[in-house]
């Protein structure tokens, strides 16, 4: 106690100085309004930024949760849309959302991982799209996950058809940009423009028909070559692709058993 006395005794000039330095400052702000509105919206402005920072990080957090319920209303409503479309012709189709857990983007045989297996009913074969359009089709199935050959891989190969014109091709990949795909059989009587959309044909049941692929974004006819070189703009940017739907037809197994026999 000695102790302290004596340092504020030392200290006594100084600390007196201190205090009123303090009362006069608060003077000027009190008794002057420019001053105090200054230091008032200074200090508006520092708790507005602080709010700000907070609620950034807020939505940060609620962003997962927020994207999640997206997909699910999505879901729900391509489901809608499935059995509103396909109940007068006898099938039924219903999409289930899975998370992409891992991915390839730049091999010749990219693959991507999802986050559903058997336990939820996924099969081999089953095709996958996102909001976009076409992913690919379901290749291996473990119990709680999946591996998907997407159309960015050289191994597959997806039957489409003109939406002009309802034309049949085959929608294959080259290996260089998971952007583009090639659409081939198109035989050179075909009328094809650049910007006509390529859609699924329908024809097997991994799509049903019209699930969106991509738009031509280039087309040549090489001097007497029978069939079109045509270049396909992937709807589908897997680049980013984090969300899919696995398409679950139940007439699937039944439509394979009847043409395995014919192959």
């Amino acid at each position: 106690m000695q102790n302290l006395l004596k340092i504020l005794l030392r200290y006594s000039n100084f600390l007196v100085f201190i205090a009123l330095e303090v009362a006069a400052f608060l003077l000027i702000i009190f008794n002057n309004p420019y001053p105090r509105s200054s230091i008032l919206s200074t200090a508006n402005d520092a708790v507005a930024w602080q709010n700000e920072q907070v609620n950034e990080v807020r939505s940060y957090f609620r962003l997962r949760s927020l994207n999640e319920q997206l997909v699910e209303e999505n879901t729900a409503l391509r489901n809608y849309i499935y059995s509103m479309e396909l109940e007068q012709i006898g099938e039924s189709i219903h999409v289930m959302p899975a998370k992409v857990v891992q991915m390839t983007t730049d091999g010749l045989h990219n693959y991507l991982t999802i986050n559903r297996g058997s336990d939820d009913g996924i099969k081999r074969g089953q095709g996958v799209r996102n909001a976009e359009g076409v992913v690919g089709i379901v290749r291996t199935v473990g119990r709680n996950y999946s591996v998907v050959l997407p159309v960015i891989n050289t191994q597959t190969n997806l039957s489409c058809r003109f939406a002009k014109n309802d034309y049949i091709a085959t929608l294959q990949w080259d290996g260089k940009d998971s952007r583009f795909a090639q659409l081939a059989d198109v035989a050179a009587h075909m009328v094809v423009n650049e910007g006509d959309t390529i859609v699924t044909s329908g024809l097997s049941p991994v799509f049903p028909e019209g699930v969106p692929v991509g738009i031509v974004e280039s087309c040549y006819l090489k001097e007497g070559a029978s069939y079109f070189t045509i270049r396909i703009r992937l709807y589908t940017n897997f680049k980013r692709l984090k969300y899919v739907e696995v398409v679950q037809n139940t007439a699937q197994n039944e439509l394979e058993e009847l043409t395995n026999g014919l192959e």
